[in-house]
């Protein structure tokens, strides 16, 4: 950290200084250039003895080489030496030369005392002044003149009479004023109150603690920082004692760089799992209980405050240099830091625990997706993954963590020889629900939440995947398999892919859930399902809902059942028989009535038997529910003879349902009760 020096070491320096100067002034360094063609700025560049002075006047960055170069102003200008400004740096701790004013307040601070030797809207010169005469400067304070005989002096607001600048040189013309050369550098009251301050920083700096130390030290900003994110300003804050190695920026930006363009600065660490590894860094920073200085250091392990991690204390040379997890060790940049709770060493290096080793390991492994793009065999299922368009992509290379069951390339070629020659690519799966298709069996291989290795996984173990369902771990000889809702497990080929999100285990078969299954092989539905599928019995289905006598879920039962299904055109036959009272179906609508069509539709059903038209004889009876027998007629084709006198023509026979066939006809079925109910003509 800079620092100015105690005030009344200045002042010596001052003296001296102009002890030194008054000795040289005679020197040809010292000769002024008198062009009166030049403006202060170009007289001060032209003469030897000042380019400190235009160095100032650069380095303050405040607009003053082009204040002083204005033909149209008029200005005195009380110029130091190169001697002087000498003798200012000379006084101050960390201020080696001008560029070490290089922050925003430092180049106030110089500007402040630059303009302190600048007074505006005259060109006074030594004949113009008086002994005593007070003259405001351009910084706001004022200088007073000393007149002795030929001698001028200067005095600015230090206190010692003895710290008065002589001008060496009067009178040096230019076309917007007039120089004088002076042998000191001259203060004003604020910056000798911002030397006084820093003294009494300095005097006061141990009854700070090490987190107050820190915010006011200017190298350590992003440790201060890094402090607050991780909530650790209350714990470095209390009585401790704590020895802390404090790395400074330049180390926190080493580090940034290390981890890549994703950790520009502290506010990358946004997650929690990354929040939770700046603190440990930093506890890794911190020894607990024990306050040790720099005589206090010797090799060997010493514990933090980061549970089980130590730093190493290794002596190089005359000194020591810290050990961590890494490769590399930490200078020791600056000891001793007092604080009234303990002790702060600065290092040129943010120290690693193992944990932060290993997240920075994993920095450089790719995403699953990237695994999946840079491995040939895998090459189809990233083309599945961006065929399906569902954001997989996207979310397989997010933060995960996953484990995914990877298909070679031969487990999808045999996925689509096994769907038939609809899907000869992955192409095909173009349509909106055959994407949501392909989604389902992708999904199905993806276990979110967890990387689980190969050593994580055990015999028997069921997965959520997610899709939503289930696959089983199956174990056999140190290989594991992996079993589906088919009957055919899939083989990890290629175990224990670690990715930056996840795992990957390469298999050689691609898994189905039963849901998939369901969509590819959809389940036989039973009559009532068969009926309902199609358009041309959809009176027929109206017909069991209107009898409203448990038929549907008869047929919806067991079974097996052989059911004669009449077509819409039958039914519409029938109510045009029945007459104007029979409009629709609605119309059986008393209990007698649908008693009536009850003992219809029974008679259409024969229980106990899946009767396909193969296995019927010619004048074969068929007993049915409702009692009374049909009979089969063979010849060319099947017809259905009933008591009625128009036999039924099978128009589409053998459709299976899951409880049992379906033959569809052209003509409602009638018995002998139907017939004497309604009058209807019948068979003698």
């Amino acid at each position: 950290m800079k620092k100015f020096i105690r005030l009344k070491s200045m002042v010596l320096l001052a003296v001296f200084t102009l002890f030194a100067f008054s000795c040289e002034k005679n020197d040809d360094d010292n000769e002024v250039a008198k062009d009166n063609g030049n403006t202060i700025v170009e007289t001060a560049q032209a003469t030897e003895a000042l380019t400190s002075l235009v160095d100032a006047l650069v380095q303050a960055d405040a607009g003053l080489v082009e204040a002083l170069s204005n033909e149209d102003a008029t200005y005195t200008v009380f110029a130091p030496t190169n001697a002087a400004f000498e003798a200012l740096l000379g006084g101050l701790e960390g201020f080696d030369s001008l560029e070490d004013f290089d922050t925003d307040a430092e180049k106030a601070l110089l500007a402040k005392i630059l303009t302190y030797h600048v007074v505006a809207d005259i060109a006074a010169k030594s004949t113009d002044l008086s002994d005593g005469q007070m003259i405001a400067t351009l910084q706001g304070e004022e200088v007073t003149v000393g007149i002795d005989g030929d001698t001028v002096t200067i005095k600015d607001k230090q206190p010692a009479e003895t710290t008065a600048a002589t001008v060496v040189i009067p009178n040096v013309e230019a076309n917007n004023g007039v120089v004088h050369v002076i042998d000191m550098v001259l203060l004003p009251q604020e910056i000798l109150d911002a030397l006084s301050g820093e003294d009494e920083m300095e005097e006061e700096e141990e009854s700070k603690n090490l987190v107050e130390i820190v915010v006011e030290t200017e190298a350590l900003s992003i440790l201060e920082a890094a402090v607050i994110k991780a909530g650790l300003v209350e714990t470095l804050s209390s009585e401790g004692p704590f020895t802390v190695f404090a790395p400074t920026d330049d180390a926190f930006v080493a580090l940034l760089e290390a981890l890549g363009d994703d950790y520009n600065g502290l506010d990358d660490f946004d997650t929690e799992a990354e929040m939770m590894l700046l603190k440990d860094i930093l506890l890794y920073h911190v020894i607990a209980g024990a306050t040790v200085k720099e005589a206090d250091l010797a090799p060997g392990a010493v514990e933090t405050a980061l549970a089980g991690n130590s730093i190493e204390v290794i002596a190089s040379g005359d000194t020591f240099v810290i050990g961590d997890a890494s490769d590399t060790d930490a200078t020791i940049t600056g000891t001793d830091i007092m604080a009234s709770n303990g002790v702060a060493h600065t290092i040129n290096k943010v120290l690693l625990p193992q944990s932060a080793i290993d997240f920075v390991a994993s920095l450089s492994l790719q995403t699953i997706v990237e695994i999946a793009v840079a491995t040939d065999d895998l090459s189809l299922l990233v083309s599945a993954l961006q065929q399906a368009d569902a954001g997989l992509v996207e979310t397989l290379s997010g933060d995960g963590p996953f484990t995914v069951f990877a298909p070679t390339n031969e487990a999808f070629v045999a996925l689509l020889e096994a769907l038939g020659d609809d899907y000869n690519s992955l192409a095909d799966f173009d349509t909106a629900d055959e994407k949501a298709l392909l989604v389902k069996v992708l999904t199905y291989h993806v276990v979110a939440g967890t990387a689980a290795f190969s050593t994580d996984l055990s015999n028997g173990q069921m997965i959520t995947t997610f899709q939503g369902e289930d696959v089983r771990i199956n174990i056999k000889n140190n290989t594991v398999h992996v079993e589906d809702a088919t009957d055919a497990n899939a083989t990890v080929v290629i175990p224990d892919v670690e990715a930056s999100n996840g795992v990957v285990h390469v298999i050689n078969k691609v898994l189905l859930p039963q849901e998939v299954l369901d969509l590819l092989n959809p389940p036989t539905p039973n009559i009532v399902g068969l009926a309902q599928s199609v358009e041309d019995l959809s009176l027929l289905v109206d017909a069991l809902i209107q009898a409203d006598a448990g038929l549907v879920d008869v047929l919806s039962g067991d079974g097996p059942f052989t059911v004669f299904a009449p077509t819409n055109a039958a039914f519409v036959d029938l109510l045009n028989t029945l007459g104007d009272d029979y409009n629709s179906l609605a119309d059986f609508d008393t209990a007698e009535e649908k008693q009536l069509l009850a003992t219809i539709l029974t008679y259409h059903v024969v229980a106990g038997a899946a009767v396909a038209s193969g296995d019927l004889t010619d004048h074969q009876e068929l007993v049915t529910v409702q009692g009374e027998s049909l009979f089969a007629l063979l010849g060319d084709g099947v017809r259905i003879r009933d008591r009625s006198t128009t036999d039924a023509d099978v128009v589409l026979a053998n459709q299976i349902a899951s409880n049992g066939i379906v033959h569809v006809i052209n003509k409602i079925l009638l018995p002998q009760a139907i017939i004497d109910a309604l009058g209807l003509p019948g068979r003698h």
